[in-house]
């Protein structure tokens, strides 16, 4: 019997072949890259929709078959073979899914694959149920059998090798595999459909079940709907998958960053930063780690010890102040290194002040290890350090306080470090043992810092204002403001007891903002009053060293609606040339808003003359220790004089302080110098006593116009 083709059915079979094949390929990467169980979804679905794309391939190329009779195909074996096409399907993307698969699973998955394949076309043939019935040809049958296997075969290589393909890359692979394998497919079918011989007179028993141009139709556009949603499902999936990996990638690197930072700044808030070493906060930490540890092991018998050894450098501010700041931490970090070297094992070293270190060693048997490591640690430091070519040398003292034994727990670093005071009052270079009459010095040490710390908030501070007089009229030029503490027990504490707390227990800066705030109040409060009276501070080394020192002095200036020309701040020599870089920086700052510079003690430190020149400060203050001798000593007064000559050739103004007497006054006068400020004229003294003194007292000790002026 004569058969036939319709040809734009079959052109449609091989469109539903190729699209089934490209969307089967993009399953299977679906499948492979979810987790277990939506790829075990991706899966099911993925079967039914590749399944059901072969099956729609050979349902519209027997649709596309054609014989003189009428033909239809019967429900039932049109549904088996619709099956047989889903489980060839799904062993086609349970292999695609596996990470790797060999050839012998390549082998048995084309054999299942073929089979199935194979299956579905037959099963699909005999759903026509011809009377007579279809006569085969055992060769070609065998040859699209064939064909089946390899086409299996050949899909999953390509899977395999998809694996491997860039994504910039993926779509024209993809799209040549899909053509590969839809060749395969229909190859399989159209061989098969060759196979089949149809006798004269044959009838088609289904001819009134499935069939007709309305199914085709019908095949076609369900196949494609399917294949289409499904890929563009795929498609949306793979992108939202795409943008949560890169949202998870994102978070992690957030994540990283974040804990890259937190370590950093935890870093730095338990070390420091000069030498690496752990801060105070973190030694505390470690001391009191160690003494829980103790009370556990000391429970249970055992009598175990811990000792925290202070080490203070002797020497240190000379080489600081000769050799500038630079130098003075080659020396800190060297120092830092060979504490390290000579601890224990598991001890801490830790930096907490400028040339202060503190040892913890913990499992001390007696006194004698803890002698031994301070023995190590004095013979380490006085080894010669290297500067700049020269070698300069250093020593160090140590105070030991060992626990138990050497007092209270909470109190063992303040013991040591009496301990340490007491090793620098026998001469330094040595180490002293903590003992009980130590204490009573330590103890008031800290119940005067803890003091200090409040004397702010229960207004025991307060300014005390010296006058500077003009050296050519006599009257009141300006004033220099003196921090003072009257304590509500001890009175009035002096200012080098109370500072020096401050700058060791790290108050320094809180005092000095206050200053800063005060004296800006009362030159407003004076102005109020009718006075225009110019104040000089003193700025600290700390302060100096805070890179908002200028915006602080701006804002304390506008707060209280005072000119920057008002306010003088002095710096002394030494502090200036430790570090030119903050004092530049400092100096030009201030210098920018209009406040009066000046550098307090001249000549008392290591200066340089050029970097004196540098700094935009309109004063020099001559140091007392000169101005005391000018009436005995020749070299006095030739240092003075040169200095006011200096100062001025350098357009600056000269104030000697420390004058108290009428000859020391007259000396200065002669060598034109432009203001005076001393115990002659008047001591310092509370803000309204200074503006009563200047409003109704003449001033004593003003200068004699009839003395003859001295070069």
């Amino acid at each position: 019997m004569p058969s036939g083709y319709n040809l734009l059915v079959v052109a449609a079979s091989f469109l539903i072949a190729m699209l089934a094949s490209y969307v089967t390929l993009d399953l299977a990467r679906r499948v492979r890259s979810a987790q277990r169980r939506v790829g075990l979804a991706w899966w099911a679905a993925g079967s039914l929709v590749m399944g059901t794309g072969i099956w729609s391939m050979h349902f519209l190329g027997m649709q596309a078959f054609t014989l003189p009779i009428a033909i239809g195909f019967s429900s039932g074996m049109t549904l088996l073979s619709w099956l047989a096409a889903l489980a060839a399907a799904g062993v086609a993307l349970e292999l695609a899914s596996r990470e790797h698969f060999g050839h012998w699973q390549l082998a048995l998955g084309a054999l299942f694959m073929g089979a199935g394949i194979s299956g579905m076309h037959y099963i699909g043939m005999g759903a026509m149920d011809m009377a007579p019935g279809i006569v085969w040809d055992p060769f070609i049958v065998a040859l699209s059998v064939l064909i089946a296997v390899l086409a299996s075969a050949a899909a999953l290589l390509i899977f395999k090798l998809l694996r491997q393909v860039h994504a910039g890359q993926r779509l024209k692979y993809q799209l040549g595999a899909s053509w590969v394998m839809a060749v395969a497919i229909c190859g399989m079918h159209y061989t098969g459909m060759a196979a089949a011989s149809f006798l004269m007179g044959s009838v088609c028993l289904s001819a009134g079940e499935l069939g007709g141009p309305g199914l085709t139709v019908l095949v076609v556009m369900a196949a494609g709907m399917l294949l289409v949603s499904t890929l563009f499902t795929s498609i949306l999936d793979a992108r939202l998958q795409s943008t949560a990996e890169r949202l998870t990638e994102s978070l992690q690197e957030s994540n990283a960053r974040l804990k890259a930072a937190n370590d950093e700044l935890q870093h730095r808030a338990f070390s420091d930063p000069l030498t690496g070493l752990p801060n105070r906060l973190l030694f505390e930490d470690r001391l009191r780690q160690a003494l829980l540890r103790l009370d556990r092991t000391n429970h249970e018998g055992v009598v175990d010890r811990l000792a925290v050894l202070f080490v203070d450098l002797d020497g240190f501010k000379p080489i600081n102040d000769s050799f500038g700041h630079a130098a003075g931490d080659l020396i800190l970090r060297g120092a830092a290194d060979r504490l390290r070297l000579e601890a224990r094992e598991g001890d801490t070293v830790a930096r907490v002040g400028g040339d202060e270190f503190l040892l913890l060693l913990e499992n001390v048997v007696d006194e004698e290890a803890c002698i031994n490591v301070a023995k190590r640690a004095l013979t380490a430091l006085s080894k010669p350090f290297e500067l700049t070519g020269k070698q300069v040398q250093i020593a160090c003292s140590i105070g030991i306080a060992i626990h138990p034994g050497h007092g209270e727990r909470s109190k063992l670093v303040a013991n040591a470090d009496a301990a340490m005071y007491a090793a620098k009052r026998a001469g330094g270079s040595c180490h002293v043992l903590f003992e009980p009459h130590m204490g009573t010095d330590a103890s008031a040490q800290l119940e005067l810092q803890n003091d200090l710390r409040h004397a702010l908030d229960r207004g025991e501070l307060s300014l005390h204002y010296q006058p500077k007089i003009d050296g050519l009229d006599g009257q009141i030029c300006g004033v220099e403001a003196l921090l003072r503490w009257n304590h509500p027990q001890l009175g009035m504490v002096s200012p080098t007891v109370f500072i020096t707390l401050a700058e060791r227990f790290g108050l320094i800066g809180l005092l000095g903002n206050w200053v800063i705030d005060e004296a800006c109040r009362q030159i407003a409060a004076w102005k109020r009053e009718g006075a225009n009276i110019r104040v000089a501070i003193n700025i600290s080394a700390y302060q100096l060293r805070d890179n908002t020192l200028t915006a602080r002095i701006e804002r304390a200036l506008s707060q209280h609606g005072v000119q920057a020309s008002q306010l003088l701040c002095e710096i002394t020599e030494t502090v200036a040339m430790e570090d030119m870089k903050a004092t530049q920086r400092t100096f030009d700052g201030l210098a920018r808003i209009g406040v009066f510079l000046s550098i307090d003690d001249f000549g008392s430190g290591y200066s340089s003359l050029n970097y004196l020149r540098q700094l935009p400060a309109r004063q020099l203050k001559i140091d007392r220790s000169f101005v005391k001798d000018l009436e005995v000593s020749e070299d006095a007064r030739s240092v003075v004089n040169a200095v006011v000559k200096l100062a001025h050739a350098l357009n600056l103004r000269v104030v000697a302080e420390g004058v108290e007497t009428g000859g020391q006054r007259d000396i200065l006068l002669a060598m034109h110098c432009d203001e005076l400020q001393g115990y002659f004229f008047a001591r310092p003294m509370s803000a309204d006593s200074l503006l009563a003194w200047s409003q109704n007292e003449s001033t004593r000790g003003a200068p004699d116009k009839s003395l003859p002026a001295q070069g």
